[in-house]
């Protein structure tokens, strides 16, 4: 979809069940509005932990307990069914994300259609995107030959890519999953969806 609109710019890391989430209804919110969608894989490891100086939602007292229930109860208002859950070990996403970038380089236009692919494999289906040969596995379900994808993850310039990404990701503030830039303006969440429907339908305030 070409249009002249600003697009909505669209940051999330594989392994944010919230990311997930965003994931299912970011293409329709941007459709009704005529807009196109830009997907950034980035890294809350490095935005969280290492810039932030957090610890991961989980291992936080208090918030653990609200973000189990929480995405629990967003699965069972949306009616998703999921093999994985919250609590269970969360895989390294750097082979992910790196897939993710050698899909924009190589096969400009489709990296999103991977990122939907990964989402659904690790979260729906539960299986572990830890390593590059998993990953690669996804190659068939985007048309792209699985050794070509595996050759890619594993390159030095996948590699800078995700790195170059991460760093620009941080310079515009983005320190979430899911996290949105429309314009100028900044939506941390999966919930603020509804929030970002309103503010094209008006126009901002």
């Amino acid at each position: 979809m070409q249009t002249s609109l600003p697009p909505i710019h669209f940051y999330f890391d594989f392994l944010s069940m919230y990311g997930y989430f965003a994931s299912l209804r970011i293409d329709a919110l941007a459709a009704r509005h005529g807009r196109e969608v830009r997907w950034h894989s980035m890294l809350l490891g490095v935005s969280v932990m290492k810039t932030m100086g957090l610890k991961p939602l989980l291992d936080t007292p208090l918030k653990g307990d609200y973000v189990i229930n929480d995405t629990a109860r967003y699965a069972r208002r949306h009616g998703l069914k999921l093999v994985r859950q919250v609590t269970d070990p969360m895989m390294d996403p750097r082979a992910a994300a790196r897939g993710f970038y050698w899909m924009r380089r190589n096969h400009p236009g489709q990296e999103a259609a991977f990122a939907r692919a990964a989402f659904t494999s690790y979260w729906r289906d539960g299986v572990d995107l830890s390593a590059p040969e998993q990953v690669a596995g996804l190659g068939m379900t985007v048309g792209v030959d699985g050794q070509a994808l595996l050759s890619g993850i594993e390159s030095d310039q996948a590699r800078s890519d995700l790195r170059d990404a991460v760093a620009a990701s941080l310079e515009k503030g983005v320190f979430g999953s899911p996290f949105f830039i429309v314009g100028e303006e900044k939506f941390w969440g999966s919930d603020r969806l509804e929030l970002i429907d309103e503010w094209l339908t008006s126009g901002g305030w």
